[in-house]
């Protein structure tokens, strides 16, 4: 049985991050702002267990030649 807060940055991917982090704030989640990345956008935050999480949206990959 693994101890409650061991785990760090579960992820899950959404499609909009914004409304992802507007969703999380709106039910009383402490989560960091939006940081956008060159490979995504993402949120953080911690359950009540103290695991860590990470909220994801995937930038649109491009074709290469």
């Amino acid at each position: 049985r693994m101890t409650p807060g061991s785990l760090d940055n579960m992820q899950v991917v959404v499609a909009d991050i914004e409304a992802g982090h507007a969703d999380l704030r709106g039910r009383g989640v402490e989560v960091t702002e939006v940081q956008d990345m060159p490979w995504g956008s993402f949120v953080y935050f911690s359950d009540p267990d103290g695991n860590g999480w990470a909220v994801q949206q995937t930038k649109p990959r491009t074709a290469t030649s």
